[in-house]
């Protein structure tokens, strides 16, 4: 069996909502013990998780350890601080100034294991005007600029369809925690690092947000059009919609030829990519006249053989069923001990000598695992139960 690249690891999960998860997620499905910590009480789900046995709660909290602290209780800090001697990382997403609060900090834990390498996520940074306001997904999106760009020109502000900012700043705070693990190995010294919704959300407009800081241009709304390179976007079939991608000379020439559209070759309204792009409504409009009287099937084929990028518009169903999904086995097969087999969305991540874990391991009952993780700890059954009957755990 191979051994996973994070084996040994251990980490402490104070997360919840969505952001924090796909930090841990990112840990524990490459091989690092990680125990959730929740507070004692109703087996509930998560504010945007939805119920704890549904399809979005099973996603983002399978391969844990789960149990149950109330670290308002100096007793549960007291075995919270005890786990924290010999982790390796704690990760929260708490608004920036609870974990002081509950003295849970990097500060804190750093006294007592130096080596301790800290992730936060906040909605807008650890300090700031902005800094202890409560942040979400949406809330990211409209203020870092990407609701202004989303959707037909003149429709007005759009969401994307996923949580794009807790997702992001999820991925970059687990890249965070093993770039800080990799300098503690030079180092020996532990860190806090931490990235916020609206810093991942202005990342990810990548060459939008480089328009406005370099050309200074206010990017709009550009529909299915791609906001530069045309002809890329959304075009009519017999019998549905394509995407085609034909924005670059040589597979502009390429895509007229295979659709038969030589005469834009010689249009001179159309020599160029500049030109292309002026005059888009024109060129969307000629090319959907031509694409409309084909099923997207013969499109699919005769413009991805001429080498220019084309494909289908699927719904999710339609998404996992294609051939290519299924041959890469991104939805795996989690055994859940109430809820059968499942499958949840696997780690789009390829390692030569390290093929990713053959099974998932199920997300835990709300404290499944207390007692054995005190016991782990030195804690007797008879304070285990003492503990339980004063709300400790």
């Amino acid at each position: 069996m191979t051994v996973l690249p994070l084996a040994g690891l251990k980490v402490l999960d104070l997360t919840a909502h969505r952001a924090g998860p796909t930090c841990v997620r990112q840990l524990a499905d490459w091989g690092a013990d990680v125990v959730k910590i929740e507070p004692p009480g109703e087996a509930k789900g998560d504010v945007v998780g939805g119920n704890r046995h549904g399809f979005d709660f099973q996603n983002l909290h399978r391969n844990k350890r789960g149990m149950t602290l109330n670290l308002k209780a100096p007793e549960a800090h007291a075995i919270f601080m005890k786990m924290a001697e010999t982790a390796d990382v704690v990760v929260e997403n708490y608004r920036s100034d609870v974990k002081f609060r509950l003295k849970v900090d990097y500060e804190t834990i750093a006294k007592i294991n130096p080596r301790i390498v800290y992730g936060s996520i906040s909605g807008f940074g650890q300090t700031g005007p902005d800094a202890t306001r409560p942040g979400v997904d949406q809330i990211a999106q409209g203020m870092g600029g990407l609701m202004s760009i989303t959707g037909l020109p003149g429709q007005g502000p759009v969401r994307v369809g996923i949580p794009i900012a807790d997702l992001t700043s999820g991925i970059f705070l687990s890249q965070a925690i093993l770039l800080a693990l990799m300098q503690r190995m030079q180092t020996g010294k532990g860190q806090w690092v931490h990235t916020s919704l609206l810093e991942s959300q202005i990342f990810m407009l990548d060459f939008q947000a480089s328009r406005w800081l370099i050309a200074h241009e206010v990017p709009g709304q550009a529909g299915n059009d791609h906001p530069t390179g045309i002809p890329t976007g959304v075009f009519p079939t017999a019998d549905g919609h394509i995407n085609i991608a034909a924005s670059g000379q040589g597979l502009w020439e390429r895509f007229c030829k295979a659709i038969g559209w030589e005469a834009a070759l010689a249009n001179p309204d159309y020599a160029n990519g500049g030109l292309r792009s002026k005059n888009r409504k024109q060129v969307n409009a000629e090319i959907g006249a031509i694409t409309g009287k084909r099923p997207s099937a013969h499109w699919l084929k005769v413009i991805n053989e001429a080498g220019v990028p084309c494909g289908p518009i699927n719904d999710i169903a339609a998404t996992f069923a294609e051939p290519q999904t299924q041959h890469l086995g991104i939805a795996r097969t989690v055994h859940h001990p109430k809820l059968g087999d499942i499958q949840v969305v696997g780690q789009p991540i390829n390692m030569s000598d390290c093929p990713q874990p053959e099974a998932l391991g199920p997300t835990p009952d709300l404290g499944q695992h207390t007692d054995a993780i005190l016991d782990e700890l030195g804690y007797s059954a008879a304070t285990i139960s003492d503990f339980r009957t004063r709300g400790i755990i």
